[in-house]
């Protein structure tokens, strides 16, 4: 289990740098601007279900069903097929009416900045069905407990966003983002080509294909275990994506707010993402498949014996994160983005943002383990009834906190939902069940570890301002 971890976290580290090396030059370029703020918005819609695909929903309800399948090939075509032509009828639909999108997605611009930012939009929706195609090749791969692939080929969107932002140096705003965009394309590509690669590497291609040239004729022998995938896997794409839709409607939220807002809430965001990213989802990746099949065997004991490990290892660097986001957030903030045409007060307004967010993290974190439960027991309803409650919270938080605190306010709404889907999530993964997780003794160190973190961190911080 933990070197499918170490493969997920270092392979997902490496994309992460290079992420942060593509916000600082992003920053560098655009700081927070009307510009920024428009790329960020076209990016928004084919990203969010770029996270809800490929950080579970779509593996966490496929990955059962398909172990399950005695007809495993003809059942991924079919699948495969099914959910790429609604992808593609939706992006041509995008493409044809970016305008009507663009206006859905921030209906706080007005209509000079929505007509600047609707053919960006259209660019990057063609994002979505390449990443779909990705996110399917990898949970084939996953099945084979092969992780690396998809671990490191996130890197290719980065070099490919990094190389775009270093051929448009010397262009206007407008331009740079016109690169960014169709940068976004050819990463998509570039992810597609290494996965078709590892699937003909692991011998998967055979499979992969074979159930195409029988679909037609066979597609009846599989009517019913399509059917209880497509009940399942809908419960299962609202019940994961609570993070993700909520970082929807920041920005949504944000487009009332100053020119400014919506960068602002993406570069706090994307420090936040880093230890979730590297840690929860990466731990959640490599164990969803031991604990489904263990579970699928009637192996409850082992399952928990499983989640156990993971909870722990989860809670002691998260809880170590969180301490760390917060004490150092303007001085993290500060180094990664402040050079160029972001400026010291955007700084200042990205720290608020930021300590908002990290407030969140081991409930976001945990949370994520705890819902694998969720979907290897197949109780996707439940998990998307969590789901609706925490995204109400949300927006009422939203609401109450937006006037008097701007767009920190949606971050710690943000955060507040955290906390209540982690509630509920741990309800119905069971008191008993949880319970004989968190009465250990590694409770106690835990409570001290982060005691003596946080005042080591105050005194390095405490040292920077002083010397440095």
């Amino acid at each position: 289990m933990f070197k499918a971890i170490f493969t997920n976290s270092f392979g997902i580290l490496v994309s992460r740098i290079l992420g942060f090396i593509r916000d600082m030059f992003t920053a560098s370029a655009l700081g927070a601007s009307i510009y920024s703020d428009i790329f960020f918005i076209a990016f928004k819609l084919p990203n969010l279900f770029r996270r809800i695909f490929a950080e579970g929903a779509f593996t966490q309800s496929f990955m059962p069903a398909f172990a399950r399948s005695l007809h495993k090939s003809i059942f991924s075509a079919h699948i495969f097929v099914l959910f790429l032509s609604v992808i593609l009828i939706i992006t041509l639909l995008v493409n044809l009416l970016p305008s009507f999108v663009t206006t859905a997605i921030a209906v706080g611009f007005d209509e000079q900045t929505i007509a600047l930012a609707a053919p960006f939009v259209a660019i990057n929706f063609w994002y979505l069905p390449l990443i779909f195609i990705v996110t399917f090749l990898s949970t084939l791969l996953q099945y084979k407990h092969h992780f690396a692939t998809s671990a490191f080929s996130t890197a290719l969107l980065n070099i490919s966003l990094i190389l775009a932002l270093y051929f448009s140096e010397d262009k206007s705003q407008s331009e740079i983002v016109y690169y960014l965009s169709f940068g976004v394309v050819i990463g998509g590509i570039l992810q597609l080509i290494v996965h078709l690669i590892a699937i003909r590497k692991l011998g998967l291609s055979k499979m992969f294909y074979g159930g195409f040239k029988y679909l037609r004729v066979k597609s009846k022998i599989i009517k019913k275990e399509t059917r209880k995938f497509r009940s399942q896997f809908f419960p299962a794409v609202w019940g994961n994506s609570t993070a993700q839709v909520s970082g929807f409607l920041d920005t949504f939220f944000a487009s009332f707010l100053i020119t400014g807002s919506i960068s602002y809430l993406y570069y706090a965001n994307r420090i936040f993402q880093l230890p979730l990213a590297l840690f929860a989802i990466a731990v959640s990746i490599a164990l969803f498949p031991r604990v489904a099949r263990f579970l699928k065997n009637s192996d409850e004991e082992k399952a928990m014996l499983y989640m156990k490990k993971a909870f722990w290892f989860l809670a002691f660097i998260l809880t170590a994160s969180t301490i760390g986001g917060v004490v150092l957030a303007h001085e993290i903030t500060k180094l990664l983005f402040e050079r160029g045409a972001f400026t010291t007060s955007d700084t200042d307004t990205t720290t608020a943002i930021l300590q908002m967010y990290m407030l969140g993290l081991l409930p976001f974190g945990l949370q994520k383990l705890l819902l694998l439960w969720l979907y290897a027991k197949e109780m996707q309803m439940r998990a998307a009834k969590i789901a609706t409650f925490s995204l109400i919270a949300y927006v009422l938080f939203s609401v109450s906190l937006i006037t008097p605190m701007g767009a920190s306010g949606l971050a710690l709404a943000s955060t507040i939902s955290g906390f209540a889907s982690f509630i509920l999530t741990a309800k119905a993964f069971g008191a008993k069940n949880f319970f004989d997780i968190i009465l250990d003794k590694k409770a106690i160190y835990l409570v001290f570890a982060g005691v003596l973190f946080t005042l080591l961190l105050l005194l390095f911080k405490e040292f920077i301002r002083v010397y440095l």
